[in-house]
Formats: structure tokens, sequence, C-alpha cells
């Protein structure tokens, strides 16, 4: 489940970096989703070809771990913003005091 989590996650922060992306940085967080869903496909593929079993668990923690990847994505995205300071708003915000 955490495959379709993170997947279904990558590309509606694609959909929307492609529709509208003024400073937000969108592209990094995109980039940040899709790696992992790649990671987790790959996981995902090896624990099946040498395992066997379920392909995609369906588990209240497999959900859980899905949404937790996603906040830790979001979590990444948002300290590069700020430490990029795409607007600029932090740096005046710190000269006014």
């Amino acid at each position: 489940m955490w495959l379709i989590i993170v997947s279904l996650a990558a590309a509606i922060a694609t959909a929307i970096w492609y529709i509208k992306d003024g400073v937000s940085k969108l592209s990094f967080l995109s980039l940040v989703l899709w790696g992992t869903t790649i990671m987790i496909f790959v996981d995902h593929t090896m624990g099946y070809l040498s395992e066997g079993g379920e392909f995609i668990e369906m588990t209240p923690n497999a959900i859980l771990l899905g949404m937790v990847l996603v906040i830790i994505a979001i979590i990444l995205w948002e300290l590069m913003l700020i430490f990029e300071d795409p607007k600029g708003k932090i740096k005046v915000s710190l000269r006014k005091n």
C-alpha cells in the first residue's frame, strides 16, 4: 500500500508542478517522491521475486508507512524552502529585527 500512496503523491506533486510552479520549488518535491517510488518499487519487486507472497501489502502498518514517507518528503521540501528562501521573506524579516 505504501507504493500506491507514495506514487499517488508523486503524481499529484508532478501535476501541480507542471501546471503552476512559481517559486515553490515543487520540482524538488516531485523528484524526492519519484525517487522514493522507484526505491519502493524495486524493494517490492525484489522481495516478491525472492520470497513470493503479496506484491502490495494492504495492512494498517503499510498504510501508516506510506503516510509517514509522504510527510517526511514534505518536511524535506519545506526545509529546502526555508534554507533557500526563494521569495526572500526570511531575509526581510531578519533585517527588520
